[in-house]
């Protein structure tokens, strides 16, 4: 678990650089306070900007792939890392700016493919999800078994992505255009949510048992 030590330091340092950005980038934009309707970024500038979260991204499954033994245990990396440094990133925020008021505060979560829009809470319930779904599975491979995933399985994780997708993201043109109040779509992300979860609880129980594991199942790939 040691490695989850290095891990946990690199998120909360990567959360206080990502609020630190984002603190520079709302003293330009919303010198008053952020808040609803969104400012206009002029396009070369929002270019960067989503490339910088692209970029964030492609940090945080690096830093989760190094010292992995597997590539599973990378993935549980990852997924520790990104739930970890979103929380943070909220954590450094309040500490910096006094901001979000609130758990129920508007944000602008993430701009891939379109804008995410939706209360802070809601980020933070899916990264504590991507934190426990990390635990769970270096639980299981600490046991010397296999983690395996159906086809089924796959499926319903990619279903459960879309609809939270979905439900940050159905109103973000209006919104980003200035066509109103910011909105989301709880029942959408509860959905999501549950669709998420029960396909985890039923995959670490199986694995528990040690029953359901068959050798055609897909696994990912170690990698390099």
């Amino acid at each position: 678990m040691r490695r989850y030590v290095w891990l946990t330091l690199f998120a909360v340092a990567m959360g206080y650089l990502e609020a630190a950005v984002v603190v520079y980038l709302r003293m330009l934009y919303y010198p008053r306070g952020f808040g609803f309707p969104l400012a206009v970024m002029p396009g070369h500038v929002a270019g960067i900007e989503v490339a910088r979260e692209a970029a964030t991204i492609l940090m945080l499954y690096a830093a989760g792939r190094l010292g992995a033994a597997s590539g599973w245990q990378g993935f549980a990396g990852f997924m520790f890392v990104f739930g970890v440094w979103d929380i943070f990133y909220y954590v450094w925020l309040k500490v910096l700016v006094a901001w979000p008021a609130s758990l129920a505060t508007w944000d602008i979560l993430f701009l891939i493919p379109v804008p995410w829009i939706g209360p802070v809470w809601a980020p933070i319930v899916v990264s504590l999800s991507l934190v426990v779904a990390a635990l769970a599975v270096e639980y299981t491979l600490a046991r010397h078994r296999a983690v395996r995933v159906s086809a089924l399985e796959c499926t319903g994780i990619a279903l459960a992505g879309v609809i939270m997708i979905a439900s940050f993201s159905l109103d973000s043109k209006r919104i980003v255009t200035g066509g109103g109040a910011p909105s989301f779509h709880p029942g959408l992300f509860w959905l999501g949510e549950a669709v998420a979860l029960s396909v985890l609880v039923r995959g670490f129980l199986r694995s528990r048992s040690g029953a359901g594991r068959p050798s055609a199942a897909p696994e990912i790939p170690a990698g390099g």
